[in-house]
């Protein structure tokens, strides 16, 4: 089959379900800016990544007729022609309960053609993957479908509570990943910690290295070979046996906040993965049911010198039970 074509053409077969021949895809601003082989492995959902990079390497992937790395980034307006392949069946998209749409609907803290930042519930799982058929963005493009572009801009724990943001638009996307990597967006969390916390512990300095055990499970670690991480604490309020402290990270690792504080001798409550069991068990029986975590606030700065975004989420009232019914020092 020939790759010339007319616009025309390129619509209809874009429309087409990949794997049963030839087909061309239009770039939209939703995917500008993405490198190919990470588009290929969305649009051919259950091919595995060694055949992505092999039809991208023998050539049979092109962009307006030519061949590209798979590094190349896609601009708007690019053709791409996609070679069939042979695709696995796609599962039917799972609903969004009533309860699940109720929730996140009246948990978005602000929202504009280019970013939604929501106060996530604890027990839901940013995204599906290990076991979990549904996370938050994948019930959010349920619940939105006419939103072409829809990802998550960071992530927090499955049992982490708070502000998460989700971008619209993928320049938007590109963006706020440029602002968390050189350290603009100001993430602040609240944490209730076993013990006393020391006036004096103000910053934690920790590498911290990434292990997945047999089970599948990840686990962190301080380890001379992990990355250079830091933590900011101050208190917030004191209890007997208890510290609320808020933490802001000045790294964006994985399981950070937990390691650190467990790092200085003060785990996080209701942390059944790095917890003091004894610590948790005591405050289980004062009605804490759930890891003691919560992204209390963002403060993002806009493209083209617009105002800052300020966001903040209050405590579940779980959590806050929990802390009016300690006694303070």
């Amino acid at each position: 089959m020939t790759d010339l074509f007319t616009k025309d053409k390129a619509e209809k077969s874009a429309s087409s379900k990949p794997g049963n021949g030839v087909s061309f895809v239009e770039v939209t601003d939703a995917h500008a800016g993405q490198r190919i082989d990470n588009f290929l492995l969305r649009h051919l959902k259950g091919v595995p990544k060694s055949k992505i990079y092999r039809i991208v390497r023998k050539g049979e992937v092109r962009v307006n007729k030519g061949r590209v790395k798979a590094e190349y980034k896609l601009c708007e307006g690019d053709v791409i022609r996609v070679p069939p392949v042979r695709v696995a069946e796609e599962k039917a998209r799972q609903g969004v309960s009533e309860s699940l749409h109720q929730l996140l609907t009246s948990s978005i803290l602000f929202e504009d053609d280019r970013l939604m930042v929501i106060n996530k519930p604890s027990g839901l799982a940013v995204h599906g993957g290990s076991g979990i058929n549904q996370g938050l963005i994948e019930a959010l493009r349920v619940m939105r479908p006419e939103l072409r572009f829809l990802e998550l801009v960071h992530r927090l724990d499955r049992d982490t509570s708070g502000c998460i943001m989700i971008a619209k638009k993928r320049s938007m996307l590109r963006y706020l990943h440029e602002q968390l990597r050189t350290g603009k967006v100001d993430k602040r969390y609240l944490a209730l910690v076993a013990g006393r916390w020391p006036n004096r512990r103000k910053l934690v300095k920790a590498p911290l290295l990434k292990n997945t055990l047999r089970s599948g499970e990840r686990m962190v670690n301080v380890s001379p070979e992990g990355k250079q991480s830091t933590t900011e604490f101050a208190i917030v309020e004191r209890y007997p046996q208890a510290t609320l402290v808020e933490a802001k990270p000045i790294t964006g690792r994985t399981h950070q906040i937990r390691v650190h504080a467990l790092h200085v001798g003060h785990p996080l409550l209701g942390d059944d993965k790095y917890g003091d069991q004894q610590a948790c068990q005591n405050f289980k029986q004062k009605g804490l049911k759930r890891l003691f975590l919560h992204a209390a606030s963002l403060r993002v700065p806009m493209p083209e010198d617009e105002k800052d975004l300020t966001v903040s989420a209050a405590l579940s009232p779980e959590l806050q039970s929990v802390l009016e019914n300690l006694p303070t020092e």
